[in-house]
């Protein structure tokens, strides 16, 4: 029997990923003048106010209250009607620097075995669903987020746009777990205040049907996704009705709250560290690019057509305690999961310092995760600059998504005999 399976994102302007947005600049900022910082930021907004607080090891000085204001602004939080906005918030910074106690276990005089920041298990999926390799679901409901801020940066068609938003979209799959066909697509999107209740709703419902899905569909390239869209799908628009107050007015926002848009839709597993904020010794965030990696290579390679892989760490030890592939029975190879995780484990070294070399984790690459989701992005190298009243301008290359790259295909090839 066929079953029905949903996932949801959230647009740049939610305030979970605001304070997710603001962790990941300031992380950035430490990281564009001082590659070595060690950084665990949190950050807290809510109507008015932002709290960034955490941990902090760094050589150099940083305007957070100005890195902040910036990242706000960016999103388009501008106008004082939100009830917050870049300009006029307030802004506490209560930051000290990381302990001692876990620095040491990181630190520990030998480079190459840098042990990990913390202890955990990471997870890493792929499947054939979608050119990028992830689940439809949720790579349909980023698309639906990043081109709904499309339109209302670009301020020509649905004017009435404010920055909070979320999409859910429902697929429904055959039993052998092939995609047939959108069932229901959700959107809830902030919007100024309309004279009349129920016509506001209609326009905003037509709006999203006949401006927001035609954008969605110009941009997708794979005959299969397209197929899904059908005549029957039901949209879900707004559906409390009304959606004036929203942003860090109308929820208040933390780091690391949506991990799960962050990473598979809840497709796979999550082993519950988050990403924005941390540098790339916590390897619930270096850890989990990791498996990535090696899951969506390992599908662009032919070895599966769906696989899991799962790392296991302790705090300031360098080699994982375990390696766990799961196959969901789509191998494509005459070896057990348990005999594919110890060849994956033989060619791929997962300490965290080689985990940071090999996916380049030490560059100001991380603002540009914090929304619409870490995984199934664009592996590209853009030139970014960085500002300081305390230190010069910095314009710097920087390779973007290094996980998502398909650089181990041929040699998992070889060595799976494909």
């Amino acid at each position: 029997m066929s079953y029905l399976f949903s996932s949801e994102s959230v647009s740049e302007g939610h305030p979970d990923k605001v304070a997710d947005q603001i962790s990941d600049a300031l992380l950035d900022q430490f990281l564009a003048y001082d590659p070595n910082a060690r950084c665990a930021i949190e950050t807290f907004n809510t109507t008015g106010q932002v709290i960034i607080m955490g941990e902090v090891r760094s050589t150099e000085y940083i305007d957070l209250q100005n890195i902040a204001r910036q990242t706000i602004n960016k999103i388009g939080y501008t106008k004082a009607d939100y009830q917050f906005d870049g300009n006029s918030c307030g802004i506490l910074t209560a930051i000290h620097e990381q302990s001692d106690d876990i620095n040491r276990g990181v630190d520990n005089g030998d480079d190459d075995n840098q042990g990990a920041g913390d202890q955990g298990m990471m997870f890493g999926y792929a499947c054939n669903e979608t050119e990028n390799y992830m689940p439809v679901t949720i790579d349909l409901a980023h698309l639906i987020m990043r081109t709904l801020a499309q339109i209302r940066k670009e301020g020509k068609v649905m004017k009435y746009l404010r920055p909070d938003a979320k999409s859910q979209v429902t697929v429904e799959y055959s039993d052998d777990n092939i995609p047939q066909r959108i069932d229901t697509i959700v959107v809830s999107t902030q919007h100024d205040d309309f004279a009349d209740d129920n016509t506001m709703r209609e326009i905003i419902t037509h709006d999203v049907v006949n401006i927001l899905i035609p954008k969605v569909k110009e941009q997708i390239h794979s005959p299969k996704v397209l197929s899904l869209f059908n005549d029957d799908i039901k949209y879900l628009v707004n559906p409390t009705g009304k959606f004036v107050i929203g942003g860090p007015h109308g929820d208040t926002g933390l780091t690391g709250r949506k991990i799960i848009v962050d990473t598979y839709g809840g497709r796979g597993a999550h082993g519950g560290g988050a990403f924005s904020g941390k540098d790339s010794s916590k390897v619930d965030r270096s850890a989990a690019y990791a498996a990535r990696y090696i899951a969506k290579n390992m599908v662009a390679a032919g070895i599966s057509d769906e696989v899991l892989v799962q790392l296991a760490y302790a705090i300031g030890v360098a080699e994982p305690v375990s390696v766990y592939v799961n196959t969901y029975g789509r191998s494509h190879v005459a070896m057990s999961d348990g005999e594919i995780a110890e060849k994956i484990k033989t060619m791929f070294d997962l300490r965290p310092k080689a985990i940071e070399k090999t996916l380049k984790l030490r560059q100001p690459m991380y603002l540009e995760t914090a929304a619409y989701g870490h995984m199934g992005r664009k592996n590209e190298i853009v030139e970014k600059e960085f500002t300081s009243r305390y230190h010069e301008t910095k314009k710097m290359k920087v390779e973007l998504f290094t996980w998502e790259k398909l650089d181990q295909v041929e040699r998992l090839k070889e060595a799976f005999g494909l």
